[in-house]
Formats: C-alpha cells, structure tokens, sequence
C-alpha cells in the first residue's frame, strides 16, 4: 500500500520533510485550548514533526503510528517528552482506552485513514466539545515557477500517471477541505485557518523531499532515477542549484457534537 511506503525512508523523511509554520501550531493550540491537563491523541504522527511542537504545551500525548520505523524514529526524536507516548499499530483498528481526550489531530495523514471511520472513530475518541484538528498540506503556484514548468516535461517522460500540461495552482484556487466535517452529525463548529510559506532548496535538498514522496517511491527504480536525475539537472543548469517552492498548510478544526 502506498500509506507503507514512507517507513522504507524513516530517517529520511524526518529530515527532509519541512516542520509545520510556528503559527499554525500557536492555532491550533489555541483553538483546543491546549495546557498540560489536555489530553491528545495524534493520528499517524509520522516521525513526530507535529508531535513535538505540541509536546511543548505540556500535554499528553498519544500517538498511534502505522509504520513501525517512523515509531521509532519518533520515539527517540520524544524522549526528552515524558508525557508523550508512540504506538504502533493501525488507527482504524487501534483500541480506543476509556478515558476521552480533548484534542484529536492528525497532519498530512488524514487522507490515508479508511473513510469509513475516518470521522466516526475520532468523535468516538473525543469528549463532547473536545477538537479535531486536522492539517492539509498543498503545493501551490508559486517560487520558482519557471522550474516547475519545466519539471512537467520530467514527470511527462518518466511517470506515465503525469496528467498532460499539469501545473501548480494559486493558492486561492485550492478549495478548502472542509465538506467532509461539516456534512458529519457528530462535529460542528467547523474552522478553517490557511498558512503559505516559501522554503529555498538545493538540488540535492529537493531531490531528498521528493524521495519521501508516495507517488516518486512507487516508481520502478529506472523511472524513478530518470525523473530525479532530470529534475537535479534543471535545478543545477537551469537554476544556479537553487529553487523555491511554495506550500499551503490548511488547519481544519471543528468540535465535537454532545452527548
């Protein structure tokens, strides 16, 4: 499954994926009302990016992880956290402990939860009133778009999933993900707050975050090397070795209907 595949690069994409904007924690922190009585469980929490920007309010943590060497990499980036604790396991079969909690987040993970119970087993975690917290990440119009104009020839010749023509779209033009929470009977209360930032990349910086990419893992070695080794060379010709690229986090947030 390509949920699994991120496990094969742990270390990898601990390091090279980017940690979510300081901002967009201080939000969510501040719409579930996070202090060290707050008890959150954390849904697919990979390698613990999320994680320990929340462990620093002082919370309890509990997060359940599929891949076990994303656990473990996780485990160790949280072991000056005592309150914090990673299990691995699959969430949609994870048993639920007795006690609710307050705050139940996931980051870039949520996509990848069955839909059957992808909001039925967080409200059944939650306390009425408690939050769901969930972040998107997009890739948007934006930095150096003249690379990625030039990629879609890459992506054209060496991944035949590549949609003809496709390109990064405007920010404004990415719809926000909130139909899926405000159509559910068990959360109300539905918010949604957006964060774009640029991060600059090296060839070599670049070709390490789209390793860690399902899509780009699921190729066959001699595609997979075609399209990175084309796409190194623009960097490095075309782009003085550096480009940026352009990211879109949403935080959705919507409470838990009670009893």
């Amino acid at each position: 499954m390509l949920r699994e595949t991120f496990d094969e690069v742990a270390e990898l994409y601990d390091r090279a994926r980017p940690r979510y904007p300081r901002a967009l924690v201080e939000e969510l922190a501040r719409s579930a009302g996070l202090g060290r009585d707050s008890r959150v469980l954390e849904v697919g929490p990979g390698t613990g990016q999320l994680t320990r920007s929340l462990a620093e309010f002082g919370c309890r943590i509990t997060a359940v992880e599929l891949g076990g060497e994303m656990a473990a990499v996780a485990r160790r980036r949280l072991a000056g956290f005592p309150r914090v604790e990673v299990h691995t396991g699959e969430f949609e079969s994870w048993p639920l402990p007795g006690e609710p909690f307050d705050l139940v987040a996931c980051a870039t993970a949520f996509h990848w939860i069955d839909p059957a119970v992808r909001m039925e087993k967080p409200a059944d975690a939650l306390r009425p009133g408690g939050r769901l917290a969930v972040v998107a990440t997009h890739h948007v119009a934006g930095g150096t778009n003249e690379f990625f104009a030039r990629a879609q020839d890459c992506y054209e010749r060496w991944d035949p999933a590549t949609p003809p023509g496709l390109r990064p779209r405007p920010s404004t033009e990415i719809p926000s993900g909130t139909e899926e929470f405000e159509s559910s009977p068990r959360f109300t209360d539905v918010t949604v707050a957006r964060f774009e930032r640029d991060i600059v990349y090296t060839a070599d910086e670049y070709i390490d975050v789209l390793l860690t990419y399902s899509g780009h893992r699921a190729l066959d070695s001699a595609r997979r090397e075609g399209l990175l080794g084309g796409l190194r060379d623009l960097v490095e010709t075309r782009h003085q070795g550096r480009i940026t690229k352009r990211y879109l986090h949403e935080l959705v947030v919507a409470t838990r209907v009670g009893p």
